[in-house]
């Protein structure tokens, strides 16, 4: 107890507390998509359950993860090379490179797992017939709970050494990061339904956000072989996005209005 209050008695502690909540809660918005998506294909009694289960799971993996920080920053030693990498720029740091360590590998496989969901999920909202793949929302066939939350169990684990080794790199403090970390996963707690009814009551924005997860795939896969994306750009790119989608909303929805007093006059 007096280790946490000499801690805490530190201002660079706090600081660095609020720095790294705000960065673990929009880390967490990729995650929070996500759960959303997926959860919204289950049957309507069992949506929020999964996405209580999914943000639970989350949590409780971090935590697990910050337990075993020796063993995370582990991840990060290269295990194998393949030799090859490309042009160095000013700095000589290498346009890419394939030297891969373990959490490389899992931001591959992660993103393109993302990739492959995503581009399944773009072509199932366009194809106007239904495929009876498990998958496809229009098929009478529903997905089930137990896939559904092995798929957020699995982008979760992704998301999650993301995440703590943000967390390794902002503090030294094994209590700031576990702070940070349950107050991120509150706030995905709290934002969840109403992103999630959001999403369902406006169809445009399914395709948004699953051009949101294809981008998020595509940039692990490029992190996974060492092409450093900004995330501000990222999120940047996101923000205007949603921007431009609410400006579509807000004319539809002030056009049926006007619809509306129309025929009522």
């Amino acid at each position: 107890m007096t280790d946490m209050l000499a801690i805490f008695a530190d201002p660079a502690v706090w600081a660095a507390l609020v720095t790294l909540v705000v960065m673990e809660v929009v880390l967490g918005i990729d995650n929070l998509i996500f759960i959303s998506i997926l959860s919204n294909k289950l049957p309507q009694h069992q949506q929020r359950r999964a996405r209580r289960l999914g943000i639970g799971l989350a949590l409780v993996m971090r935590l697990a993860l910050l337990s075993m920080i020796a063993w995370i920053v582990g991840l990060t030693a290269p295990v194998f090379d393949l030799g090859w990498q490309g042009v160095p720029d000013a700095h000589g740091v290498p346009s890419f490179e394939t030297r891969f360590s373990w959490r490389d590998i899992i931001l591959i496989v992660g993103g393109l797992f993302l990739v492959w969901k995503a581009t399944t999920e773009i072509h199932h909202s366009v194809d106007p017939s239904p495929s009876g793949d498990l998958l496809d929302k229009k098929a009478h066939v529903a997905l089930g709970f137990g896939t559904a939350i092995i798929q957020i169990l699995l982008l979760d684990m992704v998301f999650s050494i993301d995440s703590i080794l943000t967390a390794v790199g902002m503090t030294d403090h094994l209590p700031v990061m576990v702070i940070a970390v349950i107050a991120a996963v509150a706030v995905m707690l709290l934002a969840a339904d109403p992103l999630a009814e959001f999403i369902e009551r406006n169809p445009t924005v399914v395709m948004l956000a699953l051009g949101f997860l294809l981008m998020i795939g595509a940039v692990l896969i490029a992190d996974g072989f060492g092409v450093h994306v900004p995330k501000g750009y990222i999120y940047a790119a996101m923000a205007f996005s949603a921007g431009v989608e609410a400006l579509n909303i807000w004319q539809r929805r002030a056009q049926a209005r006007r619809a509306e007093r129309r025929q009522g006059a």
